[in-house]
This record gives C-alpha cells, structure tokens and sequence, in this order.
C-alpha cells in the first residue's frame, strides 16, 4: 500500500481527493498550510506528494523546491495557471494536474509517477563517451563527476538514451513515461529538456547532445559526449 501526502488548503477538494483515492487502497495524510507541510512530509516520509500551489503559512513553489532538496519523492502539482506549471516543473515537480481537479485523471496521474522506480537489475549501464547512466542506480555521471537529476529528469534522459540516434515526438515521450497523449499544450517535456540541457552542459544556442528537431521532436545525439 502507498502512502500519500496531500497539501491542499481546499477542505471540501482534499476530502473528495482523500475519499477517492482511499478506494483504490492509497493511504492519505492531508495537511492544509505550507509552513506544517514539511514537518508532515518528514513523519509520514510519504512515496508521492500531491501539492497545491496556492497555500497558507507557505507558497506551493517553495514548498516544491525544499521538497525536491531534500528528497527524490514524486511529486504531483495542483495549479490552474499555465504559468505555474512550467514554474513547478522548473522547480523539480515530475507532473501537474489541472484545477478543477478530475478524480480520475488524478488517479491515473498518481499511478504513473508510482510505475516509475528501477527495474533492480534489469538495465545495464548506457555509455556514451564521457556520460555514463546507471538505471539500477538511477545514477548520472559526466566526465566522472555525479550529476543530480530528479525522477522525471533522468526517466526522460534515459528513455532518450536507449533510443540514442532515433527522434522521439512529445506525444511518445508522454505515453511512454507518463501514459498520456501530447495535446498541443503540455509544457512538461520542454522543461525537462532545458533542464537536462543545462545540467549536462548543452544549453547555449548551438545545442548538440541533445536536439529539438522542429516539428517531430528530439533526438539524443550519442557521439557528442566527449
């Protein structure tokens, strides 16, 4: 059974999430202001985070960001802002959903994020010069140095990797890693791919390893890494 945390100050949206979720055998802790959230995260050490981004006491995006320092844990966003949903992912959240929340949607949102921890001696090591990406480990090195990436950052790095050469549309990235369809709006994918940009040193105007093919999507480059 997982556990939930659930940090929404809506009591009348937490409860119908709470009650909706406890059907399909999820445990749900609710806390309703930011600045006892992470007092909340610490006790319950929950293995997904469902976050609204308009809270009391402190905001959601801070919340996201000491959230994503201080742990690896999925997590979920509530927002009704375009704007705050590429700020979130910025931030280290691995997906959104859209307010008025969709039960349904929320679930299947939910049980994504729980599908992806390692496959535990599944995967062998993807070399590519001087990158090295260990799915067992969910490690990423560059030139030997560690690079810290969070959950959606390397699932989407890897799965870049292991079809290296090849270009990969929004709409395969997002059935592949999260089971939805692309639908013209979905910011997520962008975001990631920036984030990964910079951290793996491809992010000035010419990028290489990783490349947006305009109109089809991107392609990970595998002779390009030193």
């Amino acid at each position: 059974m997982h556990t939930l945390l659930l940090i929404e100050d809506d009591i009348k949206l937490a409860q119908l999430i709470q009650t909706y979720l406890r059907r399909f055998d999820f445990t749900v802790t609710t806390v309703a202001r930011g600045d006892l959230a992470m007092a909340e995260f610490a006790r319950t050490r929950p293995h997904l985070v469902i976050l609204d981004l308009m809270l009391p006491g402190r905001d959601g995006l801070a919340l996201c960001r000491d959230l994503r320092e201080s742990a690896d844990v999925p997590i979920l966003m509530l927002t009704a802002s375009a704007e705050d949903q590429v700020t979130g992912l910025e931030l280290g959240a691995d997906d959104y959903v859209i307010k008025p929340v969709e039960p349904r949607v929320l679930l299947a949102r939910v049980r994504a994020l729980l599908r992806r921890p390692a496959r535990q001696g599944a995967d062998p090591r993807l070399c590519f010069g001087a990158l090295v990406i260990d799915p067992d480990n969910r490690a990423v090195a560059l030139d030997g140095a560690p690079v810290e990436l969070s959950t959606s950052e390397f699932e989407l790095l890897a799965l870049l990797a292991r079809h290296a050469g090849q270009v990969l549309s929004r709409d395969a990235i997002l059935n592949a890693l999260r089971g939805i369809d692309f639908d013209g709006l979905d910011r997520s994918v962008d975001v990631t791919i920036g984030k990964l940009r910079r951290k793996l040193g491809d992010d000035d105007r010419d990028t290489r390893r990783i490349k947006t093919v305009w109109g089809k999507g991107y392609l990970f480059s595998p002779g390009l890494w030193g």
